[in-house]
């Protein structure tokens, strides 16, 4: 069997988020990298570790996906990325949680895959 690349290759952007290379279009997307689409595994499995869910409140949001949440248990500043802006639905000071393992934001009953940015 050959192997196949899950990705086209791009060229490297200095400053951008991983997670973000090849991604066209958010609505086109069936990447489970992080920040993409949230795969089911990550999502039950960020269900099961409870312990590991850091409480926060949204604190910046922008258009072209970043969000800027204050992470309670820690007192500092996180920033994520989202490749479709978290579907317009965050809102600052909304708050949220981010799973500190499986990479998830949880904002009311949405969770969202994302890449620390």
């Amino acid at each position: 069997m050959p192997h196949r690349e899950p990705h086209t290759p791009t060229e490297p952007h200095a400053g951008t988020v991983m997670g973000m290379r090849g991604c066209e279009s958010a609505a086109e997307c069936r990447s489970d990298r992080p920040g993409h689409r949230l795969h089911a595994m990550q999502e039950r499995l960020a269900g099961v570790t409870a312990s590991k869910w850091i409480d926060a409140i949204v604190v910046e949001t922008g258009d072209d996906g970043f969000a800027t949440v204050a992470d309670f248990a820690h007192d500092r500043l996180r920033r994520v990325w989202h490749h479709d802006a978290f579907d317009g639905v965050l809102v600052v000071g909304a708050p949220v949680a981010v799973h500190d393992v499986y990479g998830v934001l949880a904002h009311g009953g949405r969770r969202f895959s994302v890449a620390a940015a």
